[in-house]
C-alpha cells in the first residue's frame, strides 16, 4: 500500500465489512470517527494528504486534547480512539506504518454514571396503564404494550427489539432469539405476562398484514401502521412517550427498561454471570455497573430506615 493513498480509510472500511463482517452501524460510526481524525491530522501536520507514518504518540495526545476542548465526552473520545487504534492496526499489518501510535496513549477514564431505571412500583404503573389502553384494541396500543412487556421481560437493547423477526419468537416455550452486538446471537427467556401481550399483539398484527397486503413486511415482528418494520425513531418515541407518563422529569430513555431489567434481577439475588449472559455483555465488567445501582438503592433504604445511619 502507498502510505500517501487517500483511499486507505476506504480500504479499511471495506476490510471491516467484508473480512470482519461488522454491522453497517459500526462501519458508519468508524467512518465518522476516522474522517474527524483525518481532518485534525491534516491541520496538525499541515498536510493536504496525510502521510500516516508521520502520526506519532504526540499527535495522538494532541488529538485527544482537541476532542476534550471541543467538549466531547470521555466515552465518545474513547470510542473514537478505539476506531483509530483499529485503523492503525490495519495499517501496521499492511506495512504502511512501523507501529501503532494509538496504542501508546491510554483511553480517557470513563465516568461511571448509574443508569436510570424504574422501581417496582413504577414498572407496575407503566404496564398497568399500557394494559388499560391496549384493552380498547387499537393496533398501536396493543403493539406498544407488547413492546414494553418484551423490553422489561427480556432486557433487550432497542436495536435488538427492533430486529426481532416473527421466526425468532417461541411463544410456547417462552423464548426469544436475539441478535446482539457483533451479530452474536443469544436465547433469552420471556415471562408469562409478556407472552400474553405478544400473543394479543400477534392477533392485531395479522389483521394489519391482511389489510396492507403484499407490501407488508411479514418477517418483521414489530410493525408500523403501514406494515413495515418500525424505524428506530418510531420505536424509541413510542417507549419514551409511555415512560414520561410514569416520571416526566426523570430523563428516562428507552434503554431505561433494559437497565430496570438488570437492576431488578440483581436486587432479587440473580447471579452476575447469568445477568451478563442475558444482557449479551461481552465482559462481566460492563454488567457490574448494575451492582452499583443495587448497592445505591440499599444505601438509600439504610439511610432512611436505620436510626444511626
Amino acid at each position: 500500500m502507498d502510505p500517501h493513498s487517500v483511499d486507505l480509510i476506504a480500504q479499511f472500511l471495506t476490510h471491516l465489512a467484508k473480512e470482519r463482517d461488522v454491522s453497517p452501524h459500526t462501519s458508519t460510526a468508524y467512518a465518522r470517527e476516522l474522517e474527524g481524525f483525518q481532518d485534525f491530522v491534516r491541520v496538525h501536520l499541515g498536510e493536504a494528504v496525510v502521510a500516516w507514518e508521520r502520526v506519532d504518540r504526540l499527535t495522538m495526545r494532541a488529538w485527544l486534547a482537541h476532542l476534550s476542548r471541543q467538549g466531547i465526552s470521555r466515552r465518545s473520545s474513547a470510542r473514537a480512539l478505539s476506531a483509530v487504534r483499529s485503523f492503525f492496526r490495519f495499517l501496521h499489518r499492511a506495512d504502511v506504518v512501523e507501529s501503532n501510535p494509538a496504542r501508546a496513549v491510554g483511553a480517557p477514564k470513563m465516568e461511571r454514571h448509574l443508569p436510570g431505571h424504574l422501581d417496582r412500583a413504577q414498572v407496575d404503573t407503566l404496564l398497568t396503564a399500557a394494559t388499560t389502553r391496549a384493552a380498547e384494541g387499537r393496533f398501536t396500543d396493543v403493539r406498544d404494550l407488547a413492546i414494553l412487556e418484551l423490553f422489561y421481560s427480556a432486557g433487550l437493547r432497542l436495536s435488538e427489539l427492533r430486529g426481532v423477526n416473527r421466526s425468532d419468537l417461541d411463544l410456547v416455550g417462552g423464548l426469544v432469539k436475539v441478535r446482539g452486538k457483533g451479530r452474536k446471537e443469544r436465547i433469552v427467556p420471556v415471562g408469562a405476562p409478556a407472552q400474553h401481550a405478544l400473543r394479543e399483539y400477534e392477533r392485531v398484527r395479522e389483521t394489519l398484514i391482511a389489510q396492507v397486503g403484499p407490501a407488508a413486511e411479514r418477517s418483521a415482528f414489530f410493525l408500523s401502521r403501514l406494515g413495515r418494520r418500525m424505524s428506530p425513531k418510531t420505536l424509541h418515541n413510542a417507549v419514551v412517550a409511555r415512560l414520561r407518563e410514569v416520571d416526566e422529569g426523570a430523563g428516562l430513555s428507552a434503554h431505561s427498561l433494559r437497565h430496570t431489567f438488570a437492576t431488578h434481577l440483581l436486587d432479587q439475588g440473580a447471579d452476575l454471570r447469568a445477568v451478563q449472559e442475558l444482557l449479551g455483555h461481552a465482559s462481566v465488567s460492563t454488567t457490574q455497573i448494575y451492582t452499583h445501582t443495587s448497592v445505591e438503592r440499599l444505601k438509600q433504604v439504610h439511610r432512611k430506615a436505620h436510626p444511626r445511619a
